[in-house]
């Protein structure tokens, strides 16, 4: 009788347990099923305003490409041009030969009044461009680097500018040299940027009232080596990179007032220009102190020298793409901000050089069998 009593007890026991069991079962999944139901639901809206967001964001960038076509489109179509050189004036620097030489000719062929600076108007160059051109073109006496020379030029222009006033300066006077860092004195990477940087900003300054009044052109003459860090070219490159560091701002600073700004960046013409001074091992091995000459020995100086002569004897032997690019950059409707002047494959290199990381481009020189040599050289006895 008692076990019988014990049984019912825990039956009882076993039967409401899991009707609690089964109620909690029913009741929490429909709570926890709401809750899920709540949760989808919030998830739901959340997705709605993103990709509500998306598509606004989708529309305006589409709006805005939109815009700035129809912008490029009138400007394209408002932006001063010139057809022929009739009535207007350029101004280039050097002129006594190279690309300013043959540019000067070019533009007086087409119309301009062209005022060619020369550092030295008796000499050949100057007496050159003189008998092959006509009238409208105009010898002076240009030094970028005197503050004299440039107020008297632009005094000159002044007093002969045609109808249509001064519609481009070309800057083109500079200078090259070649010479590995530890060669180089202070003086001589003074004496570059104050041709290459300073005679150029020098230049502009006093030049840009009569170029803005035109809407006009100021274009300057760079080079590969203003981004391309090469060994032998540490002066230069000093130079032509300040020199593009002036005319981006300046570019950004004329917009305003509708002067467009180029940069010619020309690769290897050393046999198209007399730019490239010759100088001889010998030149170089003078100049070292006794320290310098136990790094760099004798034999390596005739290397790097004999090296850095053959790669300028690979390059253009005309001017002719220098030109076409300095004539596009004067009187196109739309010119280049920059226009990289080298082979196909070279230009395809230089345009994504500047993009590469630093490891990379360091290593491209690694390549080179002079750097190797170079190497094993120093020091050696």
């Amino acid at each position: 009788m008692q076990l019988t009593l014990y049984v019912l007890y825990y039956k009882q026991v076993l039967v409401t347990n899991c009707c609690r069991v089964v109620s909690r079962l029913i009741f929490g999944g429909r709570v926890r099923r709401q809750s899920s139901i709540a949760v989808v639901l919030r998830r739901f809206s959340s997705m709605n305003t993103i990709f509500f967001i998306g598509q606004l964001v989708g529309v305006s960038s589409i709006l805005a490409a939109l815009l700035f076509l129809l912008a490029k489109l009138v400007s394209r179509h408002r932006c001063s041009h010139v057809q022929d050189g009739y009535g207007h004036a350029v101004l280039i620097t050097g002129c006594d030969s190279g690309f300013g030489h043959q540019l000067a000719l070019c533009l007086d062929r087409k119309g301009f009044v062209v005022f060619a600076g020369c550092l030295s108007p008796e000499g050949a160059g100057a007496q050159s461009l003189s008998r092959q051109s006509s009238s409208n073109l105009k010898i002076l006496k240009l030094d970028v680097t005197s503050d004299e020379d440039v107020q008297q030029a632009k005094k000159t222009v002044q007093e002969n500018l045609p109808e249509k006033g001064l519609w481009a300066v070309v800057n083109n006077a500079g200078i090259s040299d070649w010479a590995e860092i530890e060669w180089s004195s202070i003086e001589d990477f003074q004496h570059m940027v104050d041709i290459n940087l300073f005679g150029c900003i020098r230049t502009s300054i006093a030049f840009l009232p009569l170029v803005r009044a035109t809407k006009g052109r100021m274009v300057y003459m760079s080079s590969i080596f203003s981004f391309f860090n090469c060994l032998n070219m540490g002066a230069y490159s000093v130079s032509k990179r300040g020199l593009e560091a002036f005319a981006d701002c300046l570019r950004v600073e004329m917009a305003s007032f509708g002067v467009k700004v180029s940069i010619i960046q020309p690769g290897n013409f050393g046999q198209a220009t007399n730019i490239v001074k010759m100088k001889t091992s010998f030149d170089i091995w003078e100049k070292l102190d006794e320290e310098q000459k136990q790094t760099f020995n004798r034999q390596y100086i005739e290397l790097a020298s004999e090296y850095f002569m053959s790669m300028c004897k690979t390059g253009f032997k005309n001017a002719d793409l220098v030109i076409d690019a300095m004539l596009h950059a004067v009187t196109s409707a739309q010119p280049k901000y920059r226009y990289v002047l080298a082979s196909a494959t070279d230009t395809f290199f230089f345009l994504l050089f500047p993009f590469l990381p630093t490891v990379l481009t360091d290593a491209v020189f690694s390549l080179s069998s002079m750097y190797a040599k170079r190497k094993e050289m120093l020091y050696a006895k």
